[in-house]
């Protein structure tokens, strides 16, 4: 039904399923989609016959048909377009769908998302979805980036032990990742500018509306390039994400309620930068009790982008708090050169990135410290021996991104399915 302008007052046969209907008794309303859209199919009893008039008022929700009829355009229809129906065959019918149009909690819809999926707004966030991710493979395509994809099984850990998934393989330890970035910048010593983008893992057990144990993740990396120069490409893809969005998904956000204008600001740059002592200062002033050197929760993020109700970069947390891959600060012992870009409406952190240390003395250190093996570590430091440049990086979590371009509530609306761990902590 998407091809429908090509085809108006033209006969066509199509395969549908049925989500409502109502009759006013000589003519049957049928809410149908056939995956590419929602349309309604109107059933005339004067102008069909008494068989497909009466497979019209009885056809249960969810099934199945093929429907042949006239394409016309509809002024009132938020899709623009209907079918007159004249004939109906059922292909497979259902009886006693879980999912009715009555309200259902959303534990009960996740446990039914395999049938969840074809309701309207679940529908229209996955659509958003497939066109976020390919935006993101146009960017960075068209910036000169090469694909790369990093291990999913790993032997070490870009962001802490504490938070890897175990697992033996064959004589050894191994770990589901938590990141790529890694083996992005063993790339981008190859190819100057890569990136990744796949599942990663966290072993936190963390139930906010903000965070997935499992996750997808945009990671790319670019040799020879400090860190100003990797926020500006951080900001002209997020706002390119938010225009293609507006530009491709427009039925989408009407059936989210999503308020076009307000994503229209998110595309005006540069988006504000304050450092991490400037947050702390803020914060302060708005009334939170904390001391330098903390990391920010959910309130204290909310907080600070409403000061701006744009995305904003935070620059240059504590080393304390950061992971021992980022560059030291060249003026500061206690802080590394990074940047976390945060998203008004109080969705939180969407985007971390940093300069990487590129010393190798320093950075053999750092792993020390942070009880790391240098020797899992060895082909990591062998890319600080061989022609080591300034290089930077930064991720960007699909869900969390996704959820706040769609303005749903929860990040676990923006997956298609619960996966395993997700479902245990979701």
């Amino acid at each position: 039904m998407v091809d429908a302008p090509k085809y108006v007052n033209e006969k066509v046969k199509m395969g549908v399923w049925l989500t409502n209907k109502r009759s006013s008794g000589k003519i049957a309303f049928l809410q149908l989609r056939d995956g590419t859209a929602f349309f309604q199919g109107v059933v005339v009893k004067n102008n069909v016959s008494p068989e497909t008039f009466e497979i019209a008022k009885e056809v249960k929700q969810e099934t199945s048909m093929w429907i042949t009829g006239i394409i016309h355009e509809d002024s009132r229809s938020k899709f623009g377009y209907e079918i007159e129906v004249e004939t109906i065959e059922v292909v497979s019918e259902t009886h006693d769908y879980p999912i009715t149009p009555k309200e259902h909690g959303v534990d009960f819809l996740m446990d039914h998302r395999h049938l969840w999926l074809r309701s309207s707004r679940p529908n229209a966030v996955m659509r958003i979805r497939n066109e976020v991710i390919k935006a993101s493979y146009d960017f960075f395509y068209n910036e000169g980036f090469v694909k790369i994809d990093a291990p999913i099984l790993t032997g070490s850990a870009p962001e802490g032990t504490t938070t890897l998934f175990h697992t033996e393989y064959f004589d050894r330890d191994a770990y589901l990742s938590q990141s790529g970035q890694l083996y992005e910048e063993a790339g981008a010593e190859a190819f100057g500018k890569v990136f990744s983008f796949g599942p990663t893992f966290r072993a936190e057990k963390s139930k906010t509306r903000r965070h997935l144990i499992e996750f997808w993740m945009i990671e790319p990396e670019m040799a020879f390039m400090h860190q100003e120069q990797s926020l500006e490409i951080q900001e002209r893809y997020i706002a390119y994400l938010v225009t293609r969005v507006i530009e491709n998904c427009k039925h989408e956000l009407q059936t989210l309620d999503r308020d076009i204008d307000t994503l229209k600001k998110y595309t005006v740059l540069p988006y504000p930068r304050i450092s991490y002592d400037e947050a702390i200062d803020m914060l302060k002033k708005g009334g939170f009790d904390l001391e330098w050197g903390v990391d920010f929760g959910s309130p204290e993020e909310t907080y600070l982008a409403d000061q701006f109700n744009q995305p904003v970069f935070v620059l240059n947390y504590p080393k304390a708090i950061k992971a021992f891959y980022m560059k030291p600060h060249p003026t500061r012992d206690d802080v590394v050169i990074c940047a976390d870009l945060l998203a008004p409406e109080g969705y939180g952190e969407i985007i971390g990135g940093s300069e990487r240390a590129t010393d190798y003395d320093y950075l053999y250190d750092q792993i020390v410290k942070h009880d790391l093996d240098p020797k899992e570590y060895s082909w990591y430091l062998d890319l600080r021996k061989y022609g080591s440049v300034p290089h930077a990086g930064f991720g960007l979590g699909l869900e969390r991104c996704l959820t706040w371009l769609t303005g749903e509530d929860h990040v676990r609306e923006a997956i298609p399915f619960p996966r395993l761990l997700n479902r245990i902590y979701p």
